[in-house]
């Protein structure tokens, strides 16, 4: 098949078939198409269209979105997951307002200096809302090549990058460059999924390689094998009437400025804590059925302690503190774990069945 009628058959199906009424492609815009970049770095369609949605509301455009504070992105970002995404959103929007008058750039080579923004990311923006010809190479995309080329045994690494980056240079069209790149993406996420393809309605499926064979597992991006660690963490939930202690996590990289439970590695440790504090074992001391929290790399064994306490004059305050007040929620950025236990306790800390 020539280059001309791979790039075809995309468009073709893409004319019938792709997405074209997602939430940042109306009324589409740099700074709505930059939000749902970041947003779908790691993350699905489906999970990602509420947070959009919602962040969109809040923020309809990158003026407004400079004058937020991080605790604001975090708020709308607690439970997407990989926060260092907010993060970044809000370093660019600080950059974006005191380097380019608060004006989403327009040049590659200034979105891809942005923090959290790679090639694929820089050039999905402007080929998806101003149809510059940028090829993009997301894990959708390296899927389809990989399957059609019949590309055996490539691991990440930059060599394999090079070769998969002059491929889609190639097979990139000069013109509809928004509606193939698009288009890719929607075939690898609906049609070439990771797992159980549909390669009998492919439009590709007449030369692709994976499909001829008919063994399509043969053809896989493989990662560096990575043992799915498990870790333990000990968090100390102390209330206060109805008031919950929290502080911004400073000190770790996952959950990086959100408001968490004081934590800790050891159960040791977090019992040095509460002595540190002046909260001894004659408070209501009790604890919480241990889970799971799983990220990409390990699993985080959550174990809980419960302190109710008579009064607050144990806790010392500091600027990275507060008091969480359950009748009427702060708007803080929150990890899911810490959601989960609120929503466990229920108001119901003194429930002897916890």
């Amino acid at each position: 098949m020539t280059i001309y009628s791979f790039s075809q058959l995309i468009l073709n199906w893409y004319h019938y078939h792709g997405r074209k009424n997602l939430p940042w492609q109306k009324k589409k815009t740099l700074y709505k198409v930059w939000i749902s970049e970041i947003m779908l770095q790691q993350t699905s369609v489906k999970t990602v269209i509420p947070y959009f949605n919602k962040f969109i509301k809040k923020f309809p455009n990158i003026k407004i979105l400079s004058t937020g504070s991080l605790n604001e992105i975090l708020f709308l970002w607690s439970g997407l997951g990989y926060y260092s995404r907010a993060n970044n959103i809000y370093k660019s929007a600080q950059i974006i307002k005191n380097q380019y008058e608060t004006k989403f750039p327009e040049q590659f080579s200034q979105i891809i200096k942005l923090p959290g923004i790679g090639r694929t990311t820089a050039g999905a923006i402007l080929s998806l809302t101003l149809n510059y010809f940028f090829p993009i190479l997301d894990g959708n995309v390296k899927r389809i090549i990989i399957r059609y080329y019949g590309i055996k045994n490539i691991t990440i690494n930059m060599i394999s990058e090079k070769k998969l980056w002059k491929i889609i240079e190639l097979i990139t069209p000069l013109y509809n460059t928004n509606k193939f790149n698009q288009g890719m993406m929607d075939i690898g996420a609906l049609i070439c999924k990771s797992v159980l393809p549909q390669c009998n309605i492919c439009p590709l499926n007449i030369s692709c390689i994976a499909f001829k064979e008919k063994n399509w597992k043969k053809y896989i991006y493989k990662k560096n094998h990575i043992i799915n660690k498990i870790k333990k963490s000990w968090f100390i939930i102390i209330k206060y009437n109805h008031k919950l202690w929290l502080e911004i996590n400073t000190q770790k990289n996952i959950w990086k400025n959100l408001f968490c439970f004081p934590n800790f590695d050891t159960k040791i440790m977090a019992l040095e804590w509460l002595k540190k504090n002046n909260i001894i074992k004659t408070e209501k001391y009790k604890q919480i059925k241990p889970f799971f929290h799983l990220f990409t790399h390990f699993q985080l064994h959550i174990h809980s302690i419960i302190i109710i306490l008579k009064n607050n004059k144990n806790i010392f305050y500091k600027n990275t503190g507060i008091w969480y007040n359950l009748n009427k929620p702060q708007k803080i950025g929150l990890p899911t774990p810490v959601q989960k236990i609120i929503k466990k306790l229920n108001y119901k800390i003194e429930d002897k069945s916890l």
